[in-house]
């Protein structure tokens, strides 16, 4: 079994990238959704909403960072075209969206999504004892699992 830098299997390692280049893709049109509602949200709730959605933004591109920088520390690539995120994104893209309970669901379906995507990478990372990627999953998936929490409290559904 041939092992890389780090120590994990090539194989391996090379399809977890892969998954990776996928959650960044991702990730890049939940961010820009994340500015647009930012921008473009009206109404009364939207010094709270405005708020809350530059402290979501602001997240979602410190986890592009963390992601591409895993996906170099495997050996790989990351994607970095707006044309490679949009052939490969499944996240919902929200186009003018100003209206605050669209823009709150569209958050909700976008991390769901993401959620998808980080746990198939959680269970492949266990597989190829890759902790660094298992460790980010982890923490990933925590936040984000709170923030659909929050969301729908706010849209008042139940988790």
């Amino acid at each position: 079994m041939a092992v890389n830098s780090i120590g994990l299997n090539t194989v391996k390692a090379k399809e977890i990238a892969k998954d990776l280049n996928n959650l960044l893709a991702n990730f890049q049109i939940y961010y820009q959704n994340l500015r647009g509602i930012h921008w473009n949200i009206k109404g009364k709730r939207f010094f709270d909403l405005h708020v809350k959605f530059e402290e979501l933004y602001t997240d979602a591109n410190m986890k592009v960072d963390l992601i591409a920088e895993r996906v170099l520390t495997l050996g790989e690539t990351p994607l970095h075209t707006f044309k490679d995120y949009t052939e490969t994104a499944q996240v919902p893209v929200g186009k003018n969206i100003s209206q605050d309970e669209k823009a709150v669901a569209l958050i909700v379906d976008s991390l769901a999504e993401l959620l998808k995507i980080e746990r198939s990478i959680l269970e492949k990372a266990g597989d190829a004892n890759d902790e660094g990627t298992n460790s980010m999953m982890s923490d990933f998936i925590t936040e984000q699992e709170k923030t659909v929490w929050m969301m729908k409290a706010w849209l008042s559904e139940t988790v």
